[in-house]
C-alpha cells in the first residue's frame, strides 16, 4: 500500500456559522456551505466542518491544523487588525518554523508557519 498524501480532515463543531465566520475572518473561502456541514479547499487540501450539537467541549484539545504562509509577521499583523485572537506572538520554534497559534471557536489550533531552515532531529 502507498499513501500519495493526506486530503483532508473533517473537525465536529457545536455551530457550523460561527465556525464558517470565523474562518473567512482569516481568510478561507468555502466552496460548500449547508445547514449543518461546510467544506473549504486549499488546492486541493479539503477540511469539513460538521455540526453536532452534543460536541464535546474538549473535541478539538490537542489537534494542530499547519498552514503555511510566505510572512508569518505579515499574516499576525492581519489577522490581528481583523481582531482575531492569538495564542501569542509570532516565534522562532527549535525545529526551525517561524510561527503563531490561533485557536478557532471549538478549539482547534490553526498553526501559521514558515519554514526557516532545514533543521532535523534524530529520533
Amino acid at each position: 500500500m502507498d499513501i500519495k498524501s493526506v486530503s483532508g480532515v473533517t473537525c465536529y463543531v457545536k455551530n457550523v456559522d460561527e465556525t464558517i465566520s470565523f474562518y473567512e475572518k482569516v481568510g478561507f473561502e468555502f466552496k460548500k456551505k449547508e445547514k449543518t456541514r461546510a467544506t473549504l479547499y486549499v488546492n486541493w487540501f479539503w477540511v469539513d466542518f460538521i455540526e453536532e450539537k452534543e460536541a464535546n467541549e474538549s473535541k478539538g484539545a490537542g489537534i494542530f491544523i499547519y498552514m503555511s504562509v510566505d510572512n508569518v509577521d505579515n499574516c499576525y499583523q492581519t489577522l490581528h487588525t481583523k481582531g482575531v485572537k492569538t495564542l501569542g506572538e509570532p516565534y522562532t520554534t527549535e525545529a526551525g518554523n517561524k510561527e503563531f497559534v490561533v485557536q478557532d471557536p471549538d478549539g482547534y489550533n490553526i498553526t501559521f508557519f514558515k519554514r526557516l531552515s532545514n533543521k532535523t532531529f534524530n529520533a
